[in-house]
């Protein structure tokens, strides 16, 4: 089995070109979003997103969501379940809300841990 990317290797592809950021638009586009489903999930206005794409909460958010990505890539091992899971999936242990959810919330470390414990057998 091949290795699974780095948290760095793995964010890099929604990285701004020639700046620290991450481009809304790539991220929107992984996730099959619109642009407006992001600002409500970053709790931003919506021309946020095209005007001002450094918003410290937009990128907050998308930061927060490629942390729990990833960490759900290292658990499901596969990109398009990790993905689907990250939107769809209700967790039962958070009133079956979901990742994308939780994350918007601001309720990112709990479900890290959530994470790791699927990751290391004592959940589910």
């Amino acid at each position: 089995m091949s290795a699974l990317p780095s948290f760095v290797g793995f964010a890099e592809e929604f990285r701004e070109p020639g700046q620290a950021g991450i481009r809304p638009e790539r991220f929107a586009a992984a996730l099959n979003l619109q642009l407006q489903e992001l600002a409500q999930l970053a709790h931003v206005h919506r021309t946020t997103v095209s005007e001002a794409p450094s918003n410290a909460r937009l990128q907050g958010f998308m930061r927060e969501s490629l942390q729990v990505i990833s960490a759900a890539l290292a658990v499901a091992q596969d990109r398009d379940r990790a993905f689907y899971w990250y939107r769809n999936a209700p967790i039962p242990e958070f009133g079956h809300r979901t990742a994308e959810q939780l994350v918007a919330d601001h309720k990112t470390d709990a479900v890290l841990a959530y994470l790791q414990s699927v990751g290391g057998g004592s959940t589910g």
